[in-house]
């Protein structure tokens, strides 16, 4: 199976906003359907909608993302990897946000590559042993 990219919420923002150039290029050069991302993310982002009064700028660029980019259920499999990535990340001294450690789990359990902007991801020294494959676009 060819590579796959879980989006973080921080990325997912910046591709609505449409105004980073360079993403949105690196997101076309990659296939449909090897983008994807986590329930949790659509309720980061359904959260900020409506905290904002549901703007329809902002409601019509999600559902144009929603349009490309496949949302993938947090279900059975990624609660159990869940448990094991935080305690792995906890015995290390590392504690992040919950929606972070939810969505890291996540790709962990679907084996994706995170993409983040998300500078609480450089806390997790060794990604090798965590299985959390982590890039900056």
């Amino acid at each position: 199976m060819s590579q796959r990219y879980m989006i973080d919420t921080n990325v997912v923002s910046h591709i609505m906003q449409g105004r980073d150039v360079e993403l949105l290029a690196r997101l076309t050069k990659v296939p449909i359907g090897q983008v994807v991302m986590s329930s949790v993310t659509l309720a980061e982002l359904e959260y900020g909608l409506h905290r904002k009064g549901q703007p329809i700028r902002l409601r019509n660029a999600l559902t144009q993302v929603l349009l490309r980019i496949d949302v993938l259920p947090w279900d059975e499999q990624v609660a159990t990897c869940y448990g094991e990535f935080c305690a792995a990340l906890e015995a290390q001294g590392i504690n992040l946000g919950d929606f972070d450690m939810m969505i890291a789990a996540h790709a962990v359990a679907v084996n994706a590559t995170l993409v983040s902007r998300d500078k609480a991801f450089a806390q997790v020294p060794d990604r090798a042993n965590q299985h959390l494959r982590l890039e900056i676009w």
